[in-house]
Parts: structure tokens; sequence; C-alpha cells
């Protein structure tokens, strides 16, 4: 991933460095527990445990006289090693090392998320308890529907970015694994016993029944993962662009002393950032797709997937971590305009509480047909100057009590409604 939206944390894990220091720590795991099981001899496996190194530049020059990076980097760790370094990678296959590092790779990558997560989680708490009662137009099809306020609003999007954060962490557990059991996973030439040694001291789980390779439903699995927090993103980038247009202003990023919205129009305070995760969320949708793509391999392995997870894997953790940080950001920063709020709802003259006025017209006799005619037709005809609670007041068809119709235009039981509702939800938290 380019280096701007990459943060140090995250991308130092994804280097090609940091790559080949969870392969050595696994082949020093493998041959402690070799030694141990009396498979090499102790002396060696110790001699490979305090020795244990490699030199990156003379990884890269083995790698291109053999084409494989795995052989260059066991025979670049053995030059580091000595004699004893004959025992590396003894009785595995490429993919025991590759698969075990990865597992490793993507748990603290994990941990690294979670830290992010937690930031925009705070953030989203915090202004949605700050916001709890300002009342603002609900949309549907972008059009006025009935009151609700923006704590409600962004509360709905906490809920989401907890469920996607729960699914995000199941499918790393998922990936917690050790895979030792050699070409096309029979355990053939390292006993079984010796992958359940090593993954007890990395603290993975064995992989019960491998091919070659770790099977790729579980990274499957992940990628669809960071694609929902992708998909939770956006929803609510989508929603904060909306709100900051010019028409709307009721929501805008905060915009910080010195910054520039256009190169051409000073005036200019754009949403950026909700826009710039609106791109990422595209390409994490985009990596789960090939992640997919990855699961049917031939027979016991190729390595079709190889040249997709070295892009994908690093790209769509680096972004998430640096889209969730980001958004954690903007969240905390926003500048809330609550009296345009409220002149917003007052653009559509009283309509917003037409579903209400429906049950008073039900309560005083009319069946729901005649009710809804008549709200729909007194709402569809109202004049530029016109209010609808001023018409109803004037209007002397029906039956509904004047204070009935002055309570409703309040809107305090809309208000009481969603202050319980959003009460309650914030209990299960």
């Amino acid at each position: 991933m380019i280096q701007r939206y990459t943060r140090n944390e995250m991308g130092q894990l994804w280097t090609p460095e940091s790559r080949f220091n969870y392969l050595m720590k696994v082949e020093v795991q493998v041959a402690l527990a070799q030694g141990q099981m009396g498979i090499i001899p102790q002396d060696d496996a110790h001699q490979i445990s305090e020795k244990a190194d490699f030199d990156f530049d003379r990884v890269l020059e083995i790698e291109q006289q053999t084409r494989h990076d795995v052989i260059a980097f066991v025979s670049a760790m053995a030059e580091k090693v000595g004699p004893s370094g004959r025992y590396i990678h003894f009785g595995m296959t490429s993919s025991d090392v590759l698969d075990t590092a990865l597992s490793l790779q993507i748990r603290e990558a994990g941990l690294v998320l979670k830290e992010s997560f937690e930031s925009l989680i705070k953030s989203l708490t915090a202004q949605s308890l700050k916001h709890k009662a300002t009342l603002c137009s609900g949309r549907t099809h972008g059009m006025h529907a009935e009151p609700t306020t923006l704590g409600f609003k962004l509360l709905g999007h906490l809920f989401e970015f907890k469920r996607a954060q729960k699914t995000l962490e199941e499918s790393l557990r998922d990936l917690e694994i050790v895979k030792l059991s050699g070409a096309v996973g029979t355990s053939s030439s390292l006993p079984m016993e010796l992958e359940s040694k090593v993954g007890e001291s990395l603290k993975l789980n064995v992989e019960p029944v491998a091919t070659q390779v770790i099977p790729r439903d579980r990274h499957a699995r992940l990628f669809n993962a960071l694609a929902l927090v992708g998909g939770a993103l956006e929803r609510l980038s989508v929603e904060l662009r909306h709100l900051q247009r010019t028409e709307v202003g009721e929501v805008f990023e905060g915009f910080k002393k010195g910054q520039k919205g256009s190169s051409a129009m000073p005036h200019k305070k754009n949403p950026i950032s909700s826009e710039n995760i609106t791109g990422v969320a595209r390409l994490l949708r985009s990596h789960a797709g090939a992640a997919l793509e990855n699961i049917a391999l031939w027979h016991e392995r190729d390595i079709s997937h190889s040249s997709v997870e070295r892009v994908i894997l690093p790209d769509a953790f680096i972004l998430t971590d640096y889209a969730l940080h980001r958004m954690a950001g903007v969240v905390e920063n926003l500048d809330v305009d609550e009296p345009r709020m409220l002149e917003n709802m007052k653009l559509s003259k009283g309509s917003l509480f037409s579903s209400h006025l429906l049950l008073l017209f039900v309560e005083t006799g009319l069946s729901r047909e005649e009710a809804y005619k008549k709200v729909q037709s007194l709402t569809h005809g109202l004049k530029p100057h016109e209010h609808l609670e001023e018409v109803l007041l004037d209007d002397s068809s029906h039956n509904v009590p004047k204070d009935k119709i002055k309570e409703l235009f309040q809107g305090k039981k809309h208000l009481a409604q969603i202050i319980k509702r959003f009460d309650e939800a914030m209990k299960t938290i």
C-alpha cells in the first residue's frame, strides 16, 4: 500500500523483512520442538534458536538464483546459524512455514485493528450521547420522512460497527492456525504430535485436514469480514457526505486552520475524508472477491493464491486500519449545525408528522384508507406559505381536537420514544 494510506504501526507488520521474521519465528519453534522430540539433535536445535538470524539483502541475492523465496530464506538463515543450519526446515514444505507464519502475522495485525476500532467506537459513542436529543429530519429515498435525532442516527452506525468488529474478531480467531502436515497435508515426514507441540508454543490451533496449504475459505472469510467493515465505513461516509451538501448543511467535517478546500475556490470546505473512505471501501470489497477466487486451488495445492495474497493481505489490513483511524477523527471533530437542522425540518411544512396525523384521523372513526387519503390530500395540497398544523387548526371538516393537533406538531412523542429506544439500546453495549 502507498505510504499515504499507511499508518506505521500497521505498515511495519507487512514489510518484506517482517514477513521473513515471522518465518524465522516458526522455523525456530519447529526446530526446538523437533529437538525435544528427538527428531533432530537437541544441541543443533539450541544452536538454531540461539543463532537464528538472516540478512535480508542476502535472501534477495540467493533468490535471484533459486527463484524461490523460502529456499533463499532458509539458506540465508542457515549461513548465520552455521553447521546446525542443516536442520532448519527439516521435514517441512514451504507452505508449512508460510501459512503458519501468516497466521502469526494476521493475528498481530488484528490486534492493531482492534485499537483502531476502539478509537472509532469511542468517538461514535461520545457523539451519539451528545446529540441524543438533537432533532433532525429522518430521510428515506433522500426525502423527509419522520423526525429523528442525530444521536439516534449515529447510534445505528455505532451498532453496525460493533457487529462488524465481532464478525472480524471471529474470522481472525478462525485463522489462528498452525499447519505443519507437510507435502499434501498427510504428515508423512513429521509426526502429528510435532504440529500440536508447535501450535501450543505459538498459541495456534492445528488445521484438522489440510491439503498442502491451510484451506483458503478461512482467509476468504477474513476478507469478507474486512469488506463488511468497509461497508460500515462507507454507509457512515455517505451519510456525512449528504448531510454536508450546501442544500442540507447540517453536519460538517472538521476544518483545521490553514486547511484549503480547493485550488480555485477559496470558499470550499469539502467532505474529503468521507469521500476518501468511500474509495477505500471499494478496494476492500474488491479484495474480498479476490480472496473468494483463491479458494478453488488445483488438487492439493497450486500457487495461484500466492501472488494475490501478497497484494491483498497487506493492502486490506493497512487500508482498514487507516480508514478506521481516519473516520474516528472525522466523527470526533464533527461540526454540527443544530439550528440548520431545525430549519430543514420546517421545509416540509409539517409533513414530517403525517404518519401520526394518520393515526389521529383513524382514532376519530375514519377507516385507514379514508384517513390516508385525507392526510395525503392535505400534505400534497399545501401552498408555499402554508403549514400543515395551521391548515388543520383552520379546518372544520375533521373531528381531531385542537390540543392533540398542537401536541402532535411539537414532536414530543417522537423525541420521547427516540430517547427511550436510545437508552434501551445503550444498555446492551
